[in-house]
């Protein structure tokens, strides 16, 4: 069974001028989200700055997170890592907490084979219970997960359940969905690309948008499952400029910009990311305005 269908949040990590998490601001956001429709809370992902959060503030991140959803909509903890026994540790303590499923990058840096990656994601699989989504982002692990081996992995790992496809290849998100159906549960991890993906059999996105945008988001995957294409393709390109200029500096450089020209974070960013350029930045707030959030 599905952890989730629609629009799940890869939910930013507010932080202080000091750098501290601002536990204050993501409780807000999170209610933000709740109020306007999103489906899913996806905390600690790459949007939520993991890679720069320490063990301990990743994972009371991740507690706080289930504390205040309260179990309204499911969340999924980003516990991945690139070392195997850290990836196994981050989900044992992510479990105790309460979250309904694991979102699992593939391991970054060091590059594994698809032999290696499978028997990663078992291991870490098979330390667990929860149900677990594989994130296959290559421009960021410099590592891409064959459709093939995450057939493999879905078909012979119980709660291995899906994939975030943020490849950005359609062509291997068609296989992947051609060989896998009925058996991968597929998200769109990119932002333009969710119609297009939910056109294949996919069942929603993972969504840098949504933290923005989030009732949009969810209508955009809610027309497709109800079976209104038209519609849902209408509301997709009407997000594309605004979906470009969320993505035009690294993420989350510009989604921070973003909720911080909303009053909803200060804004603030952990090394070695650092502020908006000032031309993005307008060119960030001129879709907002044409998009009609601010």
């Amino acid at each position: 069974m599905s952890i989730f269908k629609g629009s799940g949040v890869a939910i930013v990590t507010p932080m202080r001028d000091n750098g501290e998490v601002n536990y204050e601001e993501f409780a807000k956001l999170l209610e933000f989200q709740i109020a306007n429709g999103t489906d899913a809370i996806i905390v600690c992902g790459t949007t939520g700055e993991s890679s720069t959060l320490t063990h301990e503030e990743h994972l009371e991140t991740i507690r706080y997170c289930a504390e205040v959803v309260a179990g309204r909509i499911p969340v999924v903890a980003g516990t991945g890592s690139n070392c195997t026994e850290t990836a196994i540790y981050l989900s044992k303590e992510a479990e105790k907490f309460g979250v309904d499923g694991l979102l699992l990058v593939s391991p970054y840096y060091n590059k594994a084979t698809q032999n290696g990656l499978y028997k990663h994601f078992k291991a870490v699989a098979d330390s667990v219970k929860l149900p677990i989504i594989l994130y296959n982002v290559p421009s960021r692990t410099g590592c891409n997960i064959l459709p093939e081996t995450i057939l493999r992995l879905c078909t012979d790992v119980e709660n291995i359940v899906g994939v975030k496809e943020a490849s950005s290849n359609i062509g291997q998100i068609a296989h992947l969905a051609a060989i896998g159906a009925g058996k991968v549960d597929i998200y769109s991890g990119n932002d333009d690309q969710i119609v297009p993906i939910m056109s294949l059999g996919g069942i929603g996105v993972i969504s840098v948008l949504a933290n923005v945008a989030p009732a949009q988001t969810h209508e955009i995957c809610q027309k497709y499952l109800d079976g209104d294409a038209a519609g849902s393709c209408k509301m997709q390109l009407e997000a594309m400029e605004l979906c470009n200029a969320l993505f035009c500096e690294v993420n989350p450089i510009p989604v921070k910009k973003a909720l911080s020209l909303m009053g909803m974070i200060e804004g603030g960013l952990r090394g070695p990311l650092t502020e908006m350029e000032p031309a993005n930045a307008k060119r960030l707030e001129n879709a907002m305005r044409t998009f009609g959030i601010l």
